[in-house]
C-alpha cells in the first residue's frame, strides 16, 4: 500500500480581540446590515498592537502537537501571507519557540490557498523520506495589511491560526490526504495584491497615493474566479480519489465570504448539508481558514470520524487547490 501523509493532530488559535460590525460602521459610514449582507460576517478577531503572526502560529502549533499526543516532528511548514518580517522567514522562530530548534522550518506563500499548498509540501517531505512527521501551521495577521478606509476589504478579514500534524501512514486509513490538485494563474495576479513592499515597489521608493501599501482585491472578478477554479479543482480531486459527488459528507472550503461556499456547493451539486462555515464569527482568515474551520467543526460536532471531506481553496497568485480525506478520530482542544 502506498505511503501517504495522514493527519494525526489538529489545533487552532484566535486572538483575544473581538471586532464587531458595530465597531467598523462609524468609520466606514455603512450599517451593520450592509456589512453582514455582503460578507456574511458579524464579527472577527484581530491582533492587538505588538501581537504578530508568529504568536498565533505558536499557539496553534502547540495545540496541534498536544492533539497528536506529543512526540517529535522533522519539519515545520508555515503557510502565511503576513510573516513577522520580510527577512527571515517566520517558521524557524515558531519552531524554536515550540522547542523544535534544529528541524527544517520554512514559510510557504500562496495567500488563501496556503494551507492546501502546505499539505502538498508536507506530503512531499514524507514521500521523499525527508520526514516521518511534519507540523503544518497556517497563520495570518491579515488585519495588518488592510486599509481602514476601504469598505470593500476592511470588514472581511480576520486573524487566526490553524495547524495539523501529519505522519507517514497508509492511503487506506482515516486521515490520509487524498490526491492533491494545485493550480495557478499569474496572468490574473492583479486581482488580489499588496503592490508595495516587495522588490518591484520597495518602501524606500516613493509609494503612490493609491493604497499600494495595503491589500487590494477586485471582488466581483475574484468571486467568479474562485467558484470556477475551486469547482474544477474539486471535481478533479474527487475523480482522482474515485469518489462520487454523493460520497461527500462535508465540504470545507477557504472561507472567503458566505456566498462563495454556497455557490461552490450549488455548482458541484452537493447535498445541502455538506458545506460547513464559520465565517460569521471569525471572518476570512486567509490561509488559516480551512484548519480553523476543521477544528471548530470537530468541536461543535459538525465534523465526525468517518465523514468524507472535500477540501478546496482559492487565493492570490492566483492560486487554487483541492483534496479529499476521510476524517479520523482526533482530540481537539478549544482555545
Amino acid at each position: 500500500m502506498t505511503d501517504r501523509s495522514v493527519i494525526c493532530g489538529l489545533g487552532y488559535w484566535l486572538p483575544d480581540r473581538v471586532v464587531t460590525n458595530t465597531e467598523l460602521c462609524e468609520r466606514l459610514d455603512v450599517s451593520e446590515d450592509w456589512i453582514e449582507a455582503r460578507t456574511g460576517i458579524s464579527r472577527r478577531r484581530w491582533v492587538e498592537p505588538g501581537e504578530a503572526t508568529s504568536d498565533l502560529a505558536v499557539e496553534a502549533g502547540r495545540a496541534a502537537l498536544k492533539s497528536a499526543g506529543g512526540g517529535p516532528v522533522d519539519a515545520v511548514v508555515l503557510a502565511t501571507t503576513t510573516p513577522d518580517h520580510r527577512c527571515p522567514a517566520t517558521a524557524p522562530d515558531v519552531a524554536a519557540r515550540l522547542g523544535l530548534s534544529g528541524v527544517a522550518a520554512f514559510d510557504v506563500s500562496a495567500v488563501c490557498t496556503g494551507f492546501v499548498y502546505g499539505l502538498a509540501t508536507a506530503a512531499g517531505f514524507i514521500a521523499a523520506g525527508l520526514a516521518e512527521r511534519v507540523l503544518l501551521i497556517a497563520a495570518e495577521a491579515f488585519s495588518t495589511l488592510l486599509d481602514p478606509d476601504d469598505r470593500t476589504t476592511w470588514p472581511i478579514f480576520g486573524d487566526g491560526a490553524g495547524a495539523v500534524v501529519l505522519r507517514r501512514g497508509r492511503a487506506d486509513e482515516p486521515g490520509a490526504i487524498g490526491p492533491l490538485v494545485l493550480g495557478s494563474d499569474g496572468d490574473r495576479s492583479e486581482l488580489i495584491t499588496v503592490k508595495a513592499g516587495g522588490s518591484r515597489l520597495p518602501f524606500r521608493a516613493p509609494v503612490p497615493d493609491d493604497g499600494s501599501q495595503y491589500f487590494q482585491m477586485r471582488g466581483r472578478e475574484v468571486f467568479r474566479q474562485s467558484v470556477e477554479r475551486m469547482s474544477a479543482a474539486a471535481t478533479e480531486a474527487l475523480q482522482a480519489a474515485g469518489w462520487q459527488l454523493g460520497d461527500v459528507d462535508r465540504l470545507v472550503t477557504h472561507q472567503a465570504n458566505a456566498r462563495v461556499s454556497a455557490a461552490l456547493a450549488t455548482r458541484l451539486g452537493l447535498r445541502r448539508d455538506a458545506p460547513t462555515q464559520n465565517i460569521a464569527e471569525v471572518g476570512n482568515t486567509a490561509a488559516a481558514s480551512i484548519p480553523v474551520l476543521l477544528a471548530q467543526a470537530v468541536l461543535n460536532g459538525t465534523l465526525e470520524p468517518g465523514h468524507r471531506v472535500l477540501l478546496a481553496a482559492f487565493g492570490g497568485g492566483l492560486t487554487w487547490g483541492a483534496t479529499t480525506l476521510t476524517w479520523p478520530e482526533l482530540e481537539v482542544h478549544d482555545t
